[in-house]
């Protein structure tokens, strides 16, 4: 791994490390983590107490033939939304990673508070 390559992926770790360390309420609300890529965007609902994931959704899974990368991120807020319904979990903290509140990441988290999550 080069120099370049080395120092963004520390900034990257530190930007993600400092977004969680504002995270708080993790006892009463599980954290909805959002991970993307350039290809594919997922998200998961962990309860950090117990350490174990209660819901996830991938964009692997969906048809995703004539959509936008957008439209994709909201249909994986939809699914994680459903899912966390299903499990009995309504409210939610919202950890976005070292990724900033907008486009994909923005979409999903607006889709996933249509379909009844509170963050």
């Amino acid at each position: 791994m080069s120099k370049e390559m080395k120092k963004k992926l520390e900034k990257k770790i530190r930007r993600a490390k400092r977004t969680r360390s504002h995270i708080r309420d993790t006892a009463e609300r599980p954290r909805l983590s959002v991970s993307r890529s350039l290809k594919h965007i997922s998200a998961q609902i962990i309860d950090d107490q117990k350490g174990v994931t209660i819901a996830s959704a991938f964009d692997i899974k969906l048809d995703l033939k004539g959509k936008t990368k957008t439209d994709i991120a909201a249909l994986v807020g939809t699914e994680i939304g459903k899912k966390a319904k299903e499990a009995g979990v309504t409210k939610v903290v919202f950890d976005r990673g070292p990724y900033l509140f907008h486009g994909r990441v923005k979409a999903l988290a607006e889709a996933a508070r249509n379909e009844g999550l509170e963050f």
